[in-house]
């Protein structure tokens, strides 16, 4: 019976220590799920902000840090812009017995929307500057021949271009006491942060002059728009078919189109004799630009009036260097003396436009 008692007891301890390691296991997996974010999507579906807030030195962060601290952003392709936020007219009212109730907001301008990088192939790179030859003429004298004749020689010829990696690159300042909250941090990042290099990274990818530091866009280098059929009567919309025939002829498979925004909103308002919209999706619908049947890419870096159209996927090429590096710093100029950070952000990238032909630049209306 002593036995039995004593198995008894054994196993009423062996369950009670069960019981009590889980117990403890349990909690310490709900204390971590409730430090986790509510979105699971993965780190693919986080924004900058959320990145550089999450890193670990920037969550050791506070008002009491010295120094700087940098943060690489791997597969982030953007970054910052802003003004100081704390000088001018918009000081605070408040005295130091009644402090002003601080909105951990930020109100700025509306940021535009921008697509361009999505329609363009993208690389990575490891060098300063892109290279690649290109075939500029080619003499094709293969014909019959008789037996024993001398075959006749083709000629080829090559030339290399280059496309060096250039930086896009800002500062601006923030206060010290951002530093306290992560989540404004990140707020702050991601409404401008994210904005700034990706709105001179668009218009450089379209329009960049190639000169100084500028990128060499696509726009410039693009084949001007002669169509090989046209009308007195033509339209916009005829007018890109005609470029997108006069762009496969390079053999390349289009693939997208940039419009103004203007002329975009313009082409799907168009209505017929009957003043019934000529599109089945006006005006309800449109969740996918498209026109014979290729993505429409409307922004506002493109000119109003001007088009462009082209293989993108297979005409140019992206190549990442460097992706956004957030650094901030509490020892710049007069940071110390007026309790403010420094953040600066830069990317560095080159575009290669491998076949100019494949793209055809014009205007919508003659």
């Amino acid at each position: 019976m002593t036995d039995i008692s004593a198995k008894i007891n054994e196993i009423a301890d062996s369950i009670s220590a069960f019981k009590s390691d889980h117990a403890s296991r349990l909690s310490h997996l709900e204390k971590r799920a409730a430090r986790e974010p509510e979105d699971y999507s993965g780190p693919a579906a986080k924004t900058l902000g959320d990145i550089v807030a999450a890193h670990p030195d920037v969550r050791s962060l506070n008002s009491a840090f010295r120094g700087q601290t940098v943060v690489k952003l791997s597969g982030e392709n953007a970054a910052l812009t802003s003004a100081n936020g704390t000088v001018g007219t918009g000081r605070s009212p408040g005295t130091s017995l009644i402090a002003g109730q601080r909105v951990s907001e930020i109100v700025e301008p509306y940021q535009r929307e921008l697509t361009i990088r999505d329609l363009i192939g993208s690389a990575r790179t490891t060098s300063n500057s892109v290279e690649w030859p290109v075939e500029i003429s080619y003499s094709n004298n293969a014909t019959p021949v008789a037996e024993t004749t001398a075959k006749p020689y083709s000629d080829l010829t090559f030339d290399l271009r280059t496309s060096p990696v250039r930086t896009i690159a800002h500062l601006f300042k923030a206060s010290r006491q951002i530093l306290d909250d992560a989540p404004a941090l990140a707020a702050y990042i991601n409404r401008r942060g994210t904005y700034g290099l990706r709105r001179v990274e668009e218009n450089q990818l379209l329009n960049g002059s190639g000169s100084g530091q500028n990128i060499l866009g696509i726009v410039p280098q693009a084949t001007a728009f002669a169509p090989a059929f046209a009308a007195s009567t033509d339209s916009a919309i005829d007018r890109l078919l005609q470029a997108i025939s006069q762009a496969e002829d390079s053999d390349i498979p289009v693939t997208g189109l940039v419009l103004n925004k203007r002329d975009w909103r313009r082409i799907t308002g168009l209505k017929d004799l009957g003043e019934n919209y000529i599109s089945e999706d006006a005006p309800f619908g449109l969740t996918d630009p498209r026109l014979w049947n290729l993505p429409v890419v409307a922004t506002n870096s493109m000119p109003v009036g001007d088009f462009l159209v082209g293989g993108f996927k297979d005409g140019a090429t992206i190549f990442d260097r460097m992706d956004v590096e957030v650094l901030i710093s509490s020892e710049n100029v007069d940071d110390f003396e007026k309790n403010m950070i420094s953040i600066r952000i830069e990317q560095r990238f080159a575009l290669a436009t491998f076949r100019p032909d494949a793209f055809i630049s014009g205007e919508l209306y003659s």
